[in-house]
């Protein structure tokens, strides 16, 4: 349980400081949200293709399993949150 946990922090923070760069270089807001979307659901295709039905690979796994990616998708929407607050307050990056 201690690993989910420091899985979930580490990818967390790995996620908003990739993502507060993204903002600041590409000057978008919501990029790395739907960059990380399309990553998590990619991984989730390769990771369900095998035999069995979809739903019987996806049930294998545990919320252990599923809580780092819902720990990065927080941190991805926090650094738009973050890029849009210094946005608004008058901070220009670059």
């Amino acid at each position: 349980m201690l690993q989910a946990v420091i899985a979930t922090i580490l990818i967390f923070v790995l996620a908003f400081g990739v993502g507060f760069i993204l903002n600041m270089l590409l000057k978008t807001t919501w990029f790395p949200v739907f960059l990380y979307a399309a990553t998590v659901v990619g991984l989730g295709v390769y990771w369900a293709w095998g035999p069995g039905t979809l739903l019987e690979n996806l049930l294998k796994y545990t919320v252990a399993d599923y809580t780092p990616f819902v720990g990065g998708l927080a941190g991805a929407v926090l650094s738009g949150a973050a890029i849009r607050s210094l946005r608004r307050r008058g901070y220009r990056m670059f």
